[in-house]
């Protein structure tokens, strides 16, 4: 049996949406929390990430629809991209939810600390400030919330001035003309979308055969069409061998695996996006042995580091580099450092490309479960059937299910449809909940809406769709 200990001390490095989220929880519980955090509160996520992205495809979704406003019966003339007015209403969506992760912390007796954090012990940080002064702090458990940093690959030319990540391409002045995307995965694939949409010419480049190589091969289909058809280009099985600067753009050279051989493409600007790498650097782990694999720091399902009383969460120590996973993680560690018997499951994780149509995944995909040998059934639905997704002007998109064969036990989702991160929670809910597709099928769906096709592909597995027709691509 476990006892909860009031009246702790608990450090928390870093506010992100892990960071903020733990001390919020270990307040809650009654403990004393100091929260440390170099620049703005909400992390990446909220200040050079999740938010600030999202913000950047509405507008590129609001300027799909008006260039193709005349199948919905309106006439638009003379609409065009007020960068200024993006890049204000961007830092102005920032700041209010800045100010909002102040407020809840400052309402839940959190003190916060701006400065960089070195590890003393497992019970004492080393605060660096801004003015120069060093304050140690003793606690009764640290919770490392570091957060991670864009990876740039040793290509010659990436180290050039102006060659973006994630980072800087949401800082621009102004959209390129033309831009090539250096990885195909999520952020790549987003950012390149929205860019295209403000008009540059945009080449992807992604080394595997396929992008985005961790979703079900059927939605990546459906999207790299819905990317070729805003004049994306994409290159894939394809590696940059180098980038020079001529005049006022980048030459980079490639050599593609689909027997295309090596070509030069100019471009305006070059966007790294080949992931992220836990930011661990400087505080100190080595010295006290806190055990990390390959920079990530290694933990149990209690977040617990190998150093008593430390625990780590978010993208320096998770295997999903996901804000809500991230969050999950901070209650979690913070309840474990107020001594209760808290433990994280991955088992249901959704996750999302936020694209227009979106895609969204959650559980395991068709391949997964084919690769694991198990008996399993896959129920599809195409939105070319389905009225909402017409009527919006989206019918090249499909829900796919996937279940035990036996039982109906729902195994996973994948969606590419309008709003497939919120259409996927149904399918989040109902795994967690350990619902079947029984029980998804007896639910009534509103009409008309999206959310009937997850009932149709439920159907599907059991080859009882009513409403089928063949996939729109």
């Amino acid at each position: 049996m476990t006892c909860e200990r009031t009246n702790r001390k608990i450090a928390i490095v870093g506010g992100g949406p892990g960071g903020y989220v733990a001390a919020i929880r270990a307040s809650q519980l009654g403990a004393s929390v100091t929260l440390i955090e170099k620049d703005s509160v909400g992390g990446t996520c909220l200040n050079r990430g999740c938010i600030p992205t999202k913000v950047l495809l509405k507008t590129a979704r609001l300027l799909d629809d008006i260039k193709n406003s005349d199948i919905f019966g309106v006439r638009v003339k003379n609409a065009e991209l007020n960068w200024e007015g993006l890049t204000k209403r961007k830092d102005e969506v920032i700041d209010h939810f800045v100010a909002g992760v102040t407020s809840l912390l400052k309402g839940n007796n959190v003190e916060v600390l701006h400065g960089k954090a070195r590890m003393r012990s497992s019970r004492a940080l080393e605060i660096f400030l801004p003015d120069g002064a060093i304050r140690i702090l003793e606690t009764d458990s640290i919770i490392l919330a570091l957060g991670s940093l864009p990876t740039v690959p040793p290509i010659p030319g990436l180290d050039l001035s102006g060659i973006l990540t994630s980072n800087e391409a949401l800082s621009l002045d102004r959209p390129p003309r033309s831009m090539m995307v250096i990885g195909g995965g999520v952020i790549g694939v987003e950012l390149a979308s929205a860019f295209a949409s403000f008009g540059a010419d945009v080449t992807i480049v992604e080394v595997a055969e396929e992008i985005l190589p961790r979703y079900d091969a059927d939605l990546v289909t459906l999207l790299r069409a819905t990317l070729k058809r805003k004049g994306i280009k994409i290159e894939t099985s394809s590696r940059v061998l180098k980038v020079d600067p001529h005049d006022d753009i980048y030459r980079v050279a490639l050599e593609s695996g689909e027997g295309a051989g090596k070509k030069v493409v100019d471009v305006e600007k070059v966007l790294v996006c080949v992931g992220r790498r836990p930011n661990t650097k400087d505080l100190n782990l080595d010295n006290l042995s806190v055990k990390t694999d390959r920079g990530r720091i290694v933990v149990d399902e209690k977040m617990s580091t190998s150093l008593d009383g430390v625990y780590a969460i978010g993208d320096c120590a998770s295997q999903f580099m996901l804000a809500h996973v991230a969050s999950t993680e901070g209650e979690v560690a913070a309840e474990n450092a107020m001594g209760r018997d808290a433990k994280m499951s991955y088992a249901v994780i959704p996750s999302g490309v936020y694209t227009e149509p979106e895609m969204a995944i959650v559980g395991i995909s068709e391949k997964e479960a084919v690769e694991k040998g198990l008996n399993a059934k896959v129920g599809r639905f195409s939105l070319s059937s389905n009225s909402r997704a017409v009527i919006q002007g989206q019918p090249q998109g499909m829900v796919k299910i996937v279940a035990d064969g036996s039982t109906g036990e729902i195994w996973g989702a994948q969606m590419f449809a309008p709003d497939a991160t919120d259409l996927v929670m149904e399918i989040a809910l109902a795994m967690r909940s350990e619902a079947t597709l029984d029980e998804v099928i007896a639910t009534i769906h509103a009409h008309p809406t999206v959310s009937e096709s997850i009932r149709e592909a439920s159907l599907d597995v059991f080859q009882r769709a009513i409403h089928a027709l063949p996939l729109q691509v």
